[in-house]
Order: C-alpha cells, then sequence, then structure tokens
C-alpha cells in the first residue's frame, strides 16, 4: 500500500500544473486540495484490479489519478456551504475556508477536467475502442447516473426517513459509482475479458457499499481528530445513514457481509486476485 500511494502521490504531483504557471492561485488551490492527504482508496483498487489483468503499472497509474481527481473535486465541492457546509477535509481546513467560495467551484471544475484529459492520453489501454470504454465509465460513474446523482438524492433526503433499499440506491451512486469506476479503469488496463469483468464490478459493488456503510460508522463512533473530518455531521445534519436506520451494531454486521460477498465474488480467481481480497478486508476493517 504503501508503495501505491506514494506512486499515486508522485504522479499526481507532476500531473497537477505547477504553482508558478498562471492563474497560480488556481493551480496552489488545486495542488491543496489533491496532494498530501487520503488514504487513495481508489487508487489502490485500480492497481490491484489491474494486478489481475497483468496492466502496465504506468498505465494503471494514469487511471487511477485520473480517478483521484475526480474524488478530490467531489470532496472539495461536497464542503462547500451550498453543499455539506464543511470546514475540516483530511486534518486541514476545507479548500473554500482556506482559500474562497469561488476559487473553490473552480477547482472542482479544473480537476474533473483534467481527470478527462489525463484519461485521454494516448496508450492507456491496448486499442482506441477500450480507451473510449474507460472514458465512457469515468464520464458515467461521475455524472447524474453516478456521484453527482447521488449527491443530488444525499441533500434532498435530509430530515427525510429513507428504505434500507433506497439508502443502498443512493450509495451505490454517490460512494460505490467511483469505486467501481477504479476496479474496471485499473482491469482495462490490461488483458481482461467479460467474464472477468463482471465479477470484478460485482465485487467492486459491493466493496463499495462497505466503504459507504463503514464510513457511517466511523461517522457515528470516530472523533474528529481520528477522523481528519467532522465527526458526528451526518447526525448532526439529520441525514439518513446506515447508522440510523441500522444500529451501529447491525451496520457492522451488513458490512461484514458485504466484505464476504466481495470475497465470493473473486472465488474463480487465484492469488492474482490477494490484492483485491486484502482491501476488501481493509476497508471494512478500517478504523479512520
Amino acid at each position: 500500500m504503501a508503495e501505491r500511494q506514494a506512486r499515486v502521490e508522485s504522479a499526481l504531483s507532476t500531473a497537477l500544473p505547477d504553482t508558478s504557471h498562471a492563474p497560480q492561485r488556481l493551480h496552489d488551490a488545486m495542488r491543496y486540495a489533491v496532494l498530501g492527504g487520503g488514504k487513495r482508496v481508489r487508487p489502490l483498487l485500480a492497481f490491484a484490479a489491474g494486478e489481475l489483468t497483468r496492466a502496465d503499472a504506468d498505465r494503471v497509474a494514469q487511471a487511477a489519478i485520473a480517478v483521484e481527481m475526480i474524488h478530490a473535486y467531489s470532496l472539495v465541492h461536497d464542503d462547500l456551504p451550498a453543499m455539506d457546509n464543511d470546514v475540516l477535509r483530511r486534518g486541514k481546513p476545507t479548500v473554500h475556508v482556506e482559500f474562497d467560495e469561488a476559487t473553490a467551484l473552480l477547482v472542482g471544475d479544473a480537476l474533473q477536467s483534467m481527470a478527462f484529459e489525463v484519461l485521454a492520453q494516448p496508450g492507456l489501454a491496448d486499442d482506441a475502442a477500450t480507451q473510449l470504454r474507460m472514458l465512457g465509465i469515468l464520464a458515467a460513474a461521475s455524472g447524474s447516473r453516478g456521484m453527482a446523482g447521488g449527491q443530488a438524492i444525499d441533500l434532498d433526503s435530509v430530515g427525510r426517513p429513507l428504505e434500507l433499499p433506497q439508502l443502498e440506491f443512493m450509495h451505490i451512486l454517490k460512494t460505490g459509482a467511483l469505486i467501481r469506476a477504479s476496479v474496471n479503469l485499473g482491469a482495462l488496463c490490461g488483458r481482461h475479458d467479460e467474464t472477468a469483468m463482471h465479477k470484478l464490478d460485482h465485487y467492486a459493488k459491493c466493496v463499495g457499499l462497505a466503504f459507504q456503510v463503514v464510513d457511517d460508522v466511523l461517522d457515528a463512533d470516530a472523533s474528529t481528530a481520528t477522523l481528519g473530518k467532522t465527526a458526528g455531521k451526518d447526525a448532526a445534519a439529520n441525514k439518513p445513514t446506515y447508522v440510523s436506520l441500522l444500529g451501529l451494531a447491525r451496520a457492522r454486521e451488513l458490512a461484514d457481509d458485504l466484505r464476504a460477498d466481495a470475497h465470493a465474488a473473486l472465488a474463480g480467481f487465484g492469488s492474482e486476485a490477494d490484492r483485491l481480497r486484502q482491501l476488501a478486508d481493509y476497508i471494512v476493517r478500517r478504523e479512520f
């Protein structure tokens, strides 16, 4: 993990515009938003899936940083006063607090565009059709049928009780879509077949939901200092979560059930899927 995280950090630092280039303040804010924080779970999943399909690591690194740029942009926008109105992210002031709201909006816009610029670079896949497929996957995962749509449902659900299927649908879009994209993009960087892709997508769906369940547990059960972001904000905002719907104990059980389902999806693979198995365990058993 440490080696992959360092590789992603280096690739992101190289890809992001230097602060010596105009507009300096925007580039400074972009680097502030992306670098030096986060567990890089999505890139780790991309690398693990690429390992299974024997993908070139340089290719996977490019796909991984494209996903991470989309993820970072979503955090910048989610923290804005018009959304979650948060002041702390990854243990430091959020972008709109450190800079200003207008700059934070532009940071998100620029990171989203740059993600597709990175993914469109020649040679990321064996053929143009596969690379176009990769672009489509990231676009769908980011838009109204993915992350943005999930956020819209989340905002519309404040103060309203949701049933478990409705909550799952929201998080399949909001959190799960980009995690599924990470796995699929990493796999598509290498030699793949559709049977394997279907199994990997099911694995990714399970770990994507598990990630959100554990996030809800940690939001209710961990401190702000531990999380690096404001703890308990979902409950304070009266947002529906797995904890508010199921309680802490049952939410933890659900995360373990999803971990088991993720492992089952990989049953047909050998040791080449071990990184994916380990990441499913890490996602569910992490403490921050």
